[in-house]
């Protein structure tokens, strides 16, 4: 077992014989145990680490909580509806969120919990527009520009979108 420290927590390797293609991270406590193969080599490791850790670091800056606050208050003040839920999602490297409004369900993408709260805030308000407005057309963009900032939010995320991925 390997053990360094990050900003956020101590890290653990657990190299394991019997762990053949997958790599697993658990949080307990202040310690981030990340479970590899033992046929990885050192680079592999790193880099599968160095994963896990980004992965954890994100997840601990909003957790699904403050994103169902956020979420509400931004329903509240730009009368749109709450919906029934919403969390970090890992999966969706293409999108931004995405929304389910047939049971009111929102994904946002964990790769804006490193974007400012004014950036993720427009991208909450565009998913709870999609509640009411499954389309893009002129009544769901009129739902949209009630956030004021939602033309510097998605000129700010175009960028993020020209930039090669991590």
């Amino acid at each position: 077992m390997v053990a360094t420290v990050t900003e956020a927590f101590r890290v653990e390797v657990v190299r394991s014989a019997k762990r053949r293609r997958t790599i697993q991270a658990q949080q307990l406590g202040d310690v981030l145990r990340v479970s590899v193969p033992a046929s990885l080599t050192e680079a592999e490791e790193a880099h599968w680490v160095g994963v896990m850790v980004r992965r954890f670091e994100k997840r601990a800056v909003v957790s699904d909580g403050d994103l169902r606050t956020r979420a509400a208050a931004l329903a509240q003040r730009y009368d749109l509806p709450v919906p029934a839920s919403i969390r970090w999602v890992e999966n969706q490297q293409q999108r931004w969120g995405s929304c389910t409004p047939a049971d009111g369900t929102i994904r946002i993408s964990d790769r804006l919990a490193r974007f400012p709260e004014w950036v993720v805030d427009y991208v909450i308000v565009h998913e709870l527009a999609h509640l009411l407005e499954r389309g893009h057309g002129p009544a769901f963009k009129a739902l949209v520009e009630r956030y004021p900032r939602a033309e510097r939010a998605r000129g700010f995320l175009i960028a993020k979108d020209l930039e090669p991925p991590e």
